[in-house]
């Protein structure tokens, strides 16, 4: 590079220039008077002339050199660079970039003329230092409205999905949603809305059960997404009638033997014949099969079973005026004030609220020394001889007791470091989901003790409420001040819309107060665990190296399967050869 000075007046524009939209006027009278004041500190970039011309071509420095002209310099000194293969667009990208960031569009405008002169996203990417997922993003700007680009020149840009929602649109549909809702000058565009207007259905290739023949006859063209994984299939189309009558279609010609296609309901749930029940283990050979879409248009199956034939043996006794008398029949199964799923639900509610509650409750150092040893006694715990290897439990717990050891190998004695591995140990351990990591009745005394039912979130909602029963339902209802409803989807909405304010519903099967005879049979399995424990040899226990093991792998996130015991083995105390 050499410093040469210039009449600014000669200097030529670079037509392929990275920042194109127009500065402030602000900026400009600043930028004018400083000028006018010092003259220009750091010289304009510049590159020779192409094709044989003898002048200069302004690569960075634009606005400098205008203004320069509007003070009346006749003069300013420059900097020639050496000609670059690609005439010099990187280096302007980047020096641009270094001293104002570019906004969005002009970004956009500049990564088009470096993919134009041959270089590949991936290395735009590393020599901008950004993402190559940001220069996909940006390059979706070439398929926007000039006008929204105006708009979004401005630094007033839509999230990724929106303006994925917007390139994805053609142009007479954008003109027309933006004439709707085009903001006032000054003000931010409302991109949601816009989004939302221009929204089309995506149904994707991995879900179709027809092949080219049935998508061909629909009409159905596949077009890629650029954001997805790379090793995923993400050809999609918006064609949506087209899809589901290609899918059904193909249900229809693939009716499994004893299979009928079922409609679903509001939920995209399938809607079985009445008095049917669904199988939810394997089927039998007498169970049917019901084909539906989903709410992704994928073909489902869903398997369920017709009730026998009326038998008056089985339903009660025949008196000597032949009249069954059902008296003495057996009297059919009350259904449960909460049903598995709403229980299941009751789970996650009862867990996060007593991580929460660990994590924020105030604690006394006495009730975490106690909860800690309660924990330990769960049915997620178990203390084995260590024997037969894996060390599942001290793995989990390596990264609590890191916290408390010092670099020489002695322990801290800093109490807040305890009580926070204390409390990260015991997130670790306790839990209230069903399943294998479930603590069990400690886990609810565990919650009682430090009031995690403060924690507890909302259960007025649809998806917890649909678990009740009538009766429960109705319950709510009244507890709320509400009359119930004639129908039950009317009471659980009229409940929805109660909960969706100020109201907040914790139903009396969420609380984490357990039943006496809860407690009572977890005393007595402990005693009986106890007794156990009292046989096996202290020595051997100490000699084999007992370690713990913790199956909290659904609380974690940890995608290990949990080890199973032995039948000889005990789930609780210590287990040894």
């Amino acid at each position: 590079m050499q410093i040469k000075t210039i009449d600014p007046r000669a200097l030529k524009e670079n037509p392929d220039r990275m920042r194109q939209t127009k500065s402030s006027p602000q900026a400009d009278a600043l930028m004018l008077a400083t000028i006018k004041a010092v003259g220009i500190v750091q010289p304009p970039i510049v590159a020779p002339e192409a094709d044989g011309g003898n002048g200069y071509i302004i690569d960075a420095g634009h606005r400098r050199v205008r203004l320069a002209i509007a003070a009346g310099l006749e003069e300013i000194e420059i900097l020639v660079a050496d000609a670059a293969n690609d005439n010099g667009a990187m280096r302007s990208m980047v020096e641009n970039s270094v001293r104002e960031a570019l906004n969005p569009v002009d970004q956009w405008r500049g990564i088009e003329r470096l993919v134009a002169l041959g270089w590949t996203e991936e290395a735009i990417a590393v020599a901008l230092a950004l993402p190559v997922r940001q220069i996909r993003k940006l390059r979706l700007l070439a398929n926007v409205l000039p006008a929204m680009l105006e708009q979004m020149a401005l630094g007033d840009m839509p999230s990724e999905q929106q303006l994925r929602i917007i390139a994805a649109a053609g142009e007479g549909e954008q003109k027309e949603v933006w004439k709707a809702n085009k903001p006032k000058k000054g003000d931010t565009a409302v991109w949601w809305t816009i989004a939302n207007a221009l929204t089309k259905k995506r149904m994707y290739a991995k879900d179709a059960s027809f092949g080219d023949d049935l998508r061909e006859a629909y009409g159905i063209e596949w077009a890629e997404d650029l954001f997805a994984p790379a090793d995923q299939d993400s050809r999609y189309t918006t064609n949506v009638e087209g899809f589901l009558g290609a899918q059904h279609e193909w249900m229809t010609n693939n009716l499994p033997k004893r299979g009928a296609i079922v409609e679903v309901n509001n939920w995209g749930q399938p809607e079985l014949p009445k008095k049917a029940s669904q199988v939810y283990g394997k089927p039998s050979k007498s169970d049917q099969a019901g084909l539906y879409l989903d709410r992704d248009g994928k073909v489902q199956t869903v398997h369920y079973r017709m009730p026998e034939a009326d038998n008056p043996k089985s339903s009660g006794a025949i008196g000597a005026d032949g009249v069954v008398d059902s008296d003495t029949g057996s009297t059919p199964k009350a259904r449960p004030d909460v049903t598995q799923k709403g229980q299941d639900m009751i789970g996650d509610f009862r867990t996060d609220a007593l991580h929460d509650a660990l994590g924020r409750a105030p604690i006394e150092d006495d009730m975490l020394m106690a909860l800690l040893v309660l924990a330990f006694a769960g049915q997620n715990v178990r203390v084995d001889s260590g024997a037969e290897g894996g060390l599942y439990g001290g793995a989990r717990f390596g990264r609590h007791a890191a916290r408390l050891v010092t670099e020489d190998g002695r322990l801290s004695f800093d109490m807040d470091t305890v009580r926070v591995a204390a409390r990260a140990a015991l997130i670790d351990v306790l839990s209230c989901r069903r399943g294998m990591s479930n603590s069990g009745v400690v886990s609810r005394i565990a919650g009682e003790a430090i009031g995690a039912d403060r924690y507890l979130p909302n259960m007025g909602r649809e998806e917890f409420l649909a678990s009740l029963s009538r009766q429960a339902l109705e319950s709510v209802a009244k507890d709320a001040g509400l009359e119930p409803r004639a129908r039950v989807r009317e009471t659980r909405s009229a409940l929805v819309t109660h909960f969706e304010g100020d109201a907040n519903l914790v139903h009396a099967s969420g609380l984490f107060a357990p039943e006496q005879t809860e407690v009572l049979a977890l005393l007595k399995h402990l005693d009986h665990d106890t007794g156990q424990q009292d046989e096996v040899e202290t020595e051997e226990a100490v000699s084999d190296g007992a370690h713990v093991e913790v199956d909290a792998s659904d609380v974690v996130g940890s995608d290990e399967e949990p080890g199973t015991l032995d039948d000889h083995e005990t789930t609780y105390g210590i287990a040894a050869e």
